[in-house]
């Protein structure tokens, strides 16, 4: 939350005749000072007027001068006055613009002494609190509706494609069988072969969508299924590290969440970072869970690659789907990386004791 500059706080708190004289609304303020300096005004005129009678003073320069002197009094005390009672607004207004340049996470201060602008910036924090609420249910929406159909097709080519391939490999093993030409039996056993590799990418590919290890078993065997796959697709070290996992099972959505990260991460590695190791840590302790994903390879300009990614940047958007998918369960995702220096991601989520109802709502939310 933004603060106001300590000089003008200071001086509301430390003058309590200026704190109540703030705390009238800005409409009354303006009326009773402009009413006070138009009766001095007609005072001061009205005796001025009773001594030019008098013929003591030369008419033409004191009229002038009272003039130029009311004139330049009034407007420097409507000038000092509307500073005053709008300088909260003033406040709101740059807190404003900033959030409208992208500084989502700043609110406007609440200073105590205006009620008028104090309630203007509370309803202004509100709208901006509901427009996360928005953002973050639209976001929960979005990757529910992945995870539902990464879930089906996986699904789909696990028991429809899957199944039919092997049946394909039968029939290709029983017509090999039974065929007398060696041309004939070559030109089978290449048909086998490739249909075999077909099956092998087609499970690799429903696992990737959606590991069965993950809904049957848990975290921590679905991630050591999946190192074991990568490092054998890519060719990379993983030391895989997990400590302080005493319950049999996380929160179905905490699995998926973390899962997710671990996944995307692994994958920038072998896509962008041209690492030789990567180390993996999960640990839970009484009140969050952590996990780190570091790296030797050549790292990247980490503050940039999270502005928001544009077309082609699709090392952008892993990215900011991982704070995405942090931000849902109130985690926080941080990158550290540098050019030359490798990447190291850490993640940390709070174990929170949750409802039964909310349970079920997150789990519907995040699949």
């Amino acid at each position: 939350m933004a603060n106001p500059e300590p000089n003008y706080q200071e001086v509301i708190q430390n003058h309590g005749l200026l704190k109540r004289l703030l705390s009238i609304p800005i409409f009354y303020r303006v009326l009773v000072a402009n009413s006070a300096i138009i009766f001095v005004g007609a005072t001061v005129g009205t005796w001025l007027a009773t001594q030019l009678r008098s013929g003591s003073y030369a008419p033409t320069i004191i009229l002038v001068a009272f003039v130029t002197v009311g004139w330049l009094v009034s407007v420097a005390l409507n000038f000092v006055l509307l500073q005053i009672a709008f300088r909260p607004l003033m406040d709101l207004g740059k807190i404003m613009n900033r959030v409208q340049v992208g500084e989502r996470s700043l609110r406007a201060p609440l200073t105590g002494a205006d009620p008028q602008a104090d309630q203007l910036a509370s309803t202004f924090n509100m709208m901006l609190e509901a427009i996360d609420d928005a953002n973050r249910q639209r976001a929960t929406l979005i990757i529910n509706a992945q995870e539902e159909e990464r879930k089906r097709v996986a699904r789909e080519l696990h028991d429809e494609t899957s199944q039919i391939l092997t049946s394909l490999l039968i029939s290709l093993a029983i017509l090999e069988e039974s065929v007398t030409s060696q041309q004939a039996r070559d030109r089978i056993a290449e048909t086998r072969q490739l249909a075999h590799q077909t099956l092998r990418a087609i499970r690799n590919l429903s696992l990737d969508l959606r590991p069965s290890a993950l809904d049957d078993l848990g975290l921590l065997p679905a991630l050591r299924w999946y190192i074991k796959e990568y490092q054998q697709k890519f060719s990379i070290a993983v030391d895989f590290q997990a400590s302080g996992f005493f319950k049999e099972r996380l929160p179905a959505e905490l699995e998926t969440v973390l899962y997710r990260i671990v996944q995307e991460a692994l994958t920038n590695v072998a896509r962008h970072a041209h690492a030789h190791k990567v180390i993996v840590r999960l640990e839970e302790n009484e009140h969050e869970i952590h996990a780190t994903i570091s790296d030797d390879g050549h790292g990247f300009d980490a503050e940039k690659a999270q502005k928001m990614p544009g077309a082609g940047q699709e090392h952008g958007w892993g990215l900011v789907g991982m704070h995405e998918r942090a931000s849902l369960l109130d985690g926080n995702l941080t990158i550290t990386s540098r050019p030359g220096q490798g990447t190291r991601i850490h993640v940390s989520i709070p174990l929170r004791s949750i409802a039964t109802s909310d349970q079920e709502t997150l789990s519907e939310i995040v699949g």
